[in-house]
C-alpha cells in the first residue's frame, strides 16, 4: 500500500518535473500536465482514506450504541451501582 499511496504518485510528479527541466516550452506545459497528474494519484488515495476512517468511526459508534442498549452504560464507563447511583467520577 505504501508504494501505491506515496511511491506512484512521487514517479509521476518526479518525471513530469523532469520533462519540464529538460525540454522546451511545449514540454514545460506538458510536465505540468504530468506533476498535476500526480498530485490528482495522491489526492484521490488520500480521499479514500479519510472516507474509509469515516465508516471506521460510524462502526465504532453503532458498536458502542448496541452496548449501552445491552448493558445499560457506555462501554469507557463504569456500571452504575446497585440502588441507581452512579460512581463517583476521580
Amino acid at each position: 500500500m505504501f508504494v501505491v499511496r506515496y511511491v506512484v504518485p512521487a514517479t509521476i510528479v518526479l518525471a513530469g518535473a523532469i520533462v519540464m527541466a529538460f525540454g522546451s516550452e511545449v514540454d514545460l506545459e506538458g510536465g505540468a500536465g504530468i506533476v498535476s497528474a500526480g498530485v490528482a494519484v495522491y489526492l484521490v488515495n488520500w480521499l479514500y482514506r479519510v472516507s474509509a476512517y469515516g465508516d471506521r468511526e460510524r462502526e465504532d459508534e453503532e458498536a458502542a450504541r448496541v452496548y449501552l442498549g445491552t448493558h445499560g452504560h457506555w462501554p469507557d464507563q463504569r456500571p452504575a451501582q446497585p440502588g441507581g447511583r452512579a460512581p463517583k467520577s476521580r
